[in-house]
């Protein structure tokens, strides 16, 4: 399956609890940092919701730790 790495980008101050509790459940606890998850719709709809705060990239099966041959 195909896997998606997200850099939490831009602060949440300012924004409302639904979008503060969205960025919590990805995993994130501080600012800039990067997470790698499994693509799935859920988790498309969730980065859907905070599109404005995370920046999100594919990632190749290469690049992950478990695809080496």
């Amino acid at each position: 399956m195909a896997r998606v790495r997200i850099r939490y980008k831009k602060s949440i101050i300012g924004y409302n609890q639904r979008q503060r509790d969205t960025i919590r459940s990805l995993g994130f606890s501080r600012l800039n940092s990067v997470i790698e998850r499994e693509d799935s719709p859920t988790l498309r709809g969730m980065l859907h919701a905070v599109r404005h705060l995370v920046e999100v990239e594919e990632v190749a099966e290469e690049q992950t730790a478990g695809g080496r041959a």
